[in-house]
């Protein structure tokens, strides 16, 4: 047998054991060791490994345990037949060629709709003013291996492993009934509250509940390009609304629209907070003109000054306004927890929605999130993220004004990023190319504007990856970027 098939894979953190054993099965399951072939002895292999024997038998009495391998007498160790017995063996086609004009099928085409993006590798760059993205040294490891370790035993297992339709965890449910919701002054039963795979879910559910060709739905512009995208999937009749210093700008072009959606606590992109006389009046106008509103309250933890602002859905008594949350930007955004908050007769249609869609989120990730809740862990990293993130806020702020100087800073007390509007012959998709080149990476704002051509003179800059000791080198840098764009014109 040849001695390249094995070479221990290199997985990060994995027991020799462990190696030793994907290894074995994935060249059994690949097929490269033919049926009625031992394997090598248990020394040799070791020898070849340079690892110990006894790693080597433990291994592989743990592949005949799971029926991957067979022990013969005085024999060795061999491939069970079982395991490849189900498997059709037909030859890889060298090439194939699809003959179907998908431009006749495709209702529509997301792939050329303007999205946000980033590169993949943005954590290798010095100067990461990437948004949305975690700081893995704030990241509670111990806290939640914990909480994951519990959900791991017999008795958990037993209970999340089971296929709930469309039911949520009752735990994770009673734990956003009774502290999520009430940090935000919204007080809900358990009947109108709805786990999603992240608030993106939530308004694709939202969406395709709600909305036809024939219904106009209004946003703030600049605003939210993922919400931008999932509506105008299904009408092209989004409305722009104005939004200034103190958010949304409320008028007559509400008038004409059956839906609103709204990013009160920390208008995205801008940052800034929707006033509570504004808040009042969309409400009221809400009410007088019969349209929904439809509230996406991300980042709503993070206040730097002052009290938090409750949610604009703590104002609603008269059930006009779709709450929607998300703890992925406390604890992790891979993790994709969300949740919705509406009367009870729309939570049942969107619970019976999601179930064709997914049935429900993966049951041990809302146990393990209910337990991370319920034991007070949640609080205590919001508490720490916000301590972190004022710092960062205030570096931010400090660097901004002293090199870039003339720029205007929106006034923004919360949030984990600053937008900014550069002069106006500033080319941000230019000067991101080159921020790139030098290790900074930041968004250009075009991408939020729901009109075309979108003004090229914006830009995000995120500061919940980076360091705070990286933060003023970081606008240095981009501020000579800056000069020297402005400076030496594109051709």
């Amino acid at each position: 047998m040849p001695e390249l098939l094995f070479e221990l894979p290199p997985i990060k953190g994995a027991s020799l054991q462990t190696r030793i054993r994907e290894m074995l099965v994935t060249t059994i399951l690949d097929g490269h060791i033919p049926l009625g072939t031992p394997l090598p002895s248990g020394r040799r292999l070791a020898e070849q490994l340079h690892v110990a024997r006894n790693t080597v038998v433990l291994a592989y009495q743990h592949l005949v345990d799971e029926g991957f391998l067979v022990a013969r007498e005085r024999s060795g160790y061999y491939v069970n037949e079982d395991i490849l017995r189900d498997r059709v063996q037909v030859a890889a086609p060298t090439a194939t060629t699809s003959r179907i004009k998908w431009s006749h099928y495709l209702r529509f085409r997301p792939t050329v709709q303007r999205n946000l993006s980033k590169p993949a590798n943005w954590q290798q760059y010095p100067y990461p003013f990437v948004y949305g993205q975690i700081d893995p040294n704030l990241f509670p490891t111990v806290e939640w291996r914990e909480c994951c370790r519990d959900a791991a035993s017999i008795a958990a297992i037993h209970a999340w492993s089971s296929d709930r339709i469309d039911q949520d965890d009752p735990e994770l449910v009673e734990q956003i009934h009774t502290r999520v919701l009430p940090r935000r002054g919204v007080w809900a039963q358990p009947d109108e509250i709805l786990v999603t795979l992240g608030a993106q879910q939530a308004l694709y559910l939202i969406a395709d509940l709600l909305l036809t060709a024939r219904h106009t739905v209004a946003m703030e512009d600049p605003g939210y390009p993922d919400a931008r995208n999932i509506f105008t999937a299904r009408t092209a009749q989004v409305q722009p609304l104005t939004v200034d210093g103190q958010g949304l700008v409320p008028g007559p072009g509400l008038s004409g629209c059956q839906y609103v959606y709204v990013t009160p606590s920390h208008q995205f992109p801008t940052t800034v907070t929707l006033s509570r006389e504004r808040r009042e009046l969309l409400l009221a106008q809400a009410i007088k003109d019969g349209f929904l509103v439809i509230e996406d309250d991300y980042e709503s933890e993070f206040n730097f000054r002052g009290e938090p602002t409750p949610a604009l859905k703590s104002l609603d008594r008269e059930g006009v306004v779709i709450y929607v949350g998300s703890l992925s930007k406390t604890l992790a955004p891979g993790l994709r927890m969300g949740f919705m908050v509406a009367p009870a007769e729309f939570i049942r249609e969107a619970r019976a929605l999601r179930r064709l869609m997914t049935r429900h989120p993966p049951a041990n990730n809302q146990l393990i999130v209910a337990q991370f809740l319920r034991r007070g862990y949640h609080d205590a990293l919001v508490r720490r993220l916000s301590h972190v993130l004022k710092d960062r806020w205030q570096a931010m702020h400090t660097a901004l004004t002293q090199h870039l100087p003339g720029w205007p800073v929106n006034p923004s007390f919360g949030g984990s990023s600053f937008w900014l509007q550069g002069p106006a012959k500033l080319d941000a998709r230019r000067l991101q190319e080159q921020a790139a080149a030098e290790g900074i990476f930041f968004e250009a704002g075009d991408v939020f504007f729901l009109s075309e051509p979108a003004p090229t003179n914006y830009l995000r800059l995120g500061f919940s990856s980076i360091a705070v000791d990286r933060i003023e080198p970081g606008i240095v840098r981009l501020a000579q970027l800056v000069n020297n764009s402005l400076a030496d014109p594109a051709p």
